[in-house]
């Protein structure tokens, strides 16, 4: 049976899903088989397995990064949120339900045994787990039903690391004010803090080091700085969704639709010199991209009246025609004429669409997932580059969409001139398809474009030892595993 380590945080986006990635790799490079471990998340970007379940995106990152293939046994539970109070409730990577975080939190104590089961199997495979929660450590009105942070400590006995965001100021009273809520049971699982991502010279808070060890009584295993390298990060609060001003010589505009999902779709064009991604949240801010991208969504109607409510929507019409406009999974369906969903799959409700597509979509309570690949159908318009060009990917969607158009793909999707729509999550990402689409936006300026497309997956790996390299260099690693009882 495996040996165990969790990270946990004093709040949101303190770095636990990276930290989590960078010890699976380095227990990776020194010998061990490690596998990530999530009890519950909370996200909107998925990935689907190759066997057909949904995890979340942190996870398969993690998975990656331990050079595994991703599993559901890494994930039981996803919570993908549809509404400020309610979510789409994903159990061993199938759909549970929708439910109200009320009615959730009265039965995911219920859910203890699914949570052991892929827990403990998945230890049974492996050397070490490393277990990420979620959050922060110390939420006190969640504590008695918790199943995610020290709950979950205390039913598969593992040690903790508890991790700080210095970046974000109050690191001091993050960690010391998080040892002092918590109870003295939990407390003493806290084997080391660490203090993430610091920015300067970390000469300086040496006698930071020493407050918060005499204080809090726990070893610090390390000061990390803010790691520059181009990983996936899900949170919600990550950095690539702000309002970027900053335009490359190639703008690709992403619509930062309120429930948007998956948005990683599109990290693979940040690898390429002289191209800009940004997420935008008022049609005021669009100005004149290269290309606007509408990216996946888990309420697909509620978005769509925000997108004709914001602006966005007259905005997309008038650019189509002067500039490509790709829809991908709920931004695909949005491109079409109507959105109906009479089984409340998705909150119920009946929309028009942008109408540039002759396509319709009525949700069902069946869900598709299902890893891919094919090839782009003969195609016309602006991304006519793109014709016969393989592609690899996922799909994540709970409609059937009619399609009376042009096919985009081999296995479905459309196009009309200058406008593109497909379900497939990853269509970007084979490295002629991404050169394909940003040799066609410098040529459709009047740019050569010199370079060439990128393996993602080299490139991924090449990020991921970077990361490894720069967290064991500044973390305590004997420290690490004297806790997990490796060494």
């Amino acid at each position: 049976m495996a040996k165990n380590i969790m990270l946990q945080g004093t709040m949101s986006n303190v770095g636990k899903s990276l930290i989590t990635a960078a010890l699976c790799r380095i227990f990776r490079q020194d010998g061990y088989s490690a596998a990530p471990f999530k009890s519950q998340n909370m996200a909107l970007n998925s990935y689907i397995t190759a066997d057909g379940y949904e995890i979340g995106r942190a996870q398969a990152m993690q998975a990656e990064a331990a050079g595994l293939e991703p599993s559901v046994l890494m994930n039981p539970i996803l919570l993908k949120p549809t509404t400020d109070v309610g979510s789409q409730v994903i159990v061993n990577g199938k759909v549970r339900g929708n439910m109200k975080a009320a009615e959730y939190f009265r039965h995911k104590k219920e859910l203890i045994p699914d949570i052991l089961a892929a827990y403990n199997k998945l230890a049974e495979r492996h050397d070490i787990i490393v277990i990420e929660g979620a959050g922060s450590a110390a939420e006190l009105n969640l504590k008695a039903d918790d199943i995610v942070n020290m709950g979950l400590a205390k039913l598969v006995d593992a040690p903790v690391l508890l991790i700080g965001d210095i970046d974000r100021g109050g690191i001091f009273a993050q960690l010391l004010g998080t040892l002092m809520l918590i109870e003295q049971d939990e407390r003493d699982r806290i084997k080391g803090l660490i203090v993430n991502k610091f920015r300067g010279d970390k000469t300086i808070f040496r006698s930071g080091v020493e407050i918060l060890e005499q204080r809090g009584c726990v070893p610090v295993a390390g000061v990390v700085p803010y790691i520059k390298c181009d990983i996936e990060d899900e949170d919600s609060l990550s950095d690539k969704l702000g309002n970027r001003s900053v335009k490359g010589i190639i703008d690709i505009a992403v619509i930062r639709l309120p429930h948007i999902s998956n948005y990683t779709d599109f990290d693979v064009f940040l690898q390429y010199d002289g191209v800009s991604v940004r997420y935008v949240t008022k049609y005021t801010r669009l100005g004149e991209p290269d290309m606007i991208v509408i990216p996946g969504t888990k309420s697909t109607i509620a978005d769509m009246r925000w997108l004709r409510e914001s602006g966005f929507e007259a905005a997309i019409k008038k650019a189509a025609g002067k500039i490509p406009v790709f829809g991908i999974c709920g931004g695909y369906q949005m491109l079409g004429k109507r959105i109906s969903d009479p089984g409340n799959s998705e909150g119920g409700g009946e929309i028009d669409g942008i109408g540039l597509l002759d396509i319709r979509t009525v949700f069902s309570g069946e869900k598709h997932q299902t890893q891919t690949s094919g090839h782009f159908a003969e195609i016309g318009g602006m991304m006519s580059a793109l014709s016969g060009l393989h592609f690899t990917g996922y799909e994540i969607h709970m409609g059937e969409t009619t399609v009376n158009q042009d096919k985009l793909l081999d296995s479905g999707g459309a196009y009309s001139g200058s406008v593109y729509g497909c379900y497939i999550h990853g269509i970007f990402d084979e490295p002629q398809v991404s050169e394909a689409v940003v040799r066609t936006l410098y040529e459709r300026k009047g740019l050569s474009f010199d370079g060439k497309g990128i393996d993602r997956s080299a490139y991924k790996e090449k990020q991921f030892d970077i990361l490894a390299d720069e967290v064991r260099k500044n973390l305590d690693m004997e420290l690490i595993y004297r806790i997990i009882g490796q060494r």
